[in-house]
């Protein structure tokens, strides 16, 4: 069959068309994906001035390569030593992040990390909420936008 120049870009232009399309469906579905997280933190063990911490994080969202756990201390806790993750601390926002080994979670896949830091003796309470990439860990699911 042979294609006079209109015919041509006619013929281009639908095809743009319908890539530029399909692009702007494929934008739609992926700002569509559930996100969701759930966090196991315990205090594994407790003495004067100091605490060790042992976190589980689970993705109940779409798989992810690469994550970043944050959450705020209330009563003056200091993070001093992590493994199994890169932990820093400014102020009272706790940030930690995948060690490289473990930055594939899967959906409903789990990281485990823990850490030694200070308290004052008065109180050591647990974060009252913990973020996965942003998204606050309510323990199910929610869509993205």
């Amino acid at each position: 069959m042979h294609l006079t120049a209109s015919r041509r870009t006619l013929l281009a232009a639908a095809v743009a068309a319908t890539t530029l399309a399909a692009g702007a469906l494929g934008a739609v579905a992926a700002s569509a994906a559930a996100a969701g997280c759930r966090v196991d933190y315990k205090i594994s063990s407790q003495w004067g001035g100091g605490f060790g911490a042992d976190v589980t994080v689970t993705n109940l969202g779409d798989p992810i390569n690469g994550w970043a756990l944050t959450w705020s201390y209330t009563a003056g806790q200091q993070v001093t030593q992590a493994w199994n993750a890169t932990v820093t601390q400014s102020g009272t926002q706790v940030t930690a992040r995948d060690a490289g080994y473990n930055a594939a979670l899967g959906t409903n896949g789990t990281a485990n990390f823990g850490f030694n830091a200070s308290w004052n003796d008065s109180s050591n309470p647990v974060p009252a909420s913990f973020a996965l990439n942003g998204t606050t860990c309510t323990g199910g699911t929610t869509p993205t936008t």
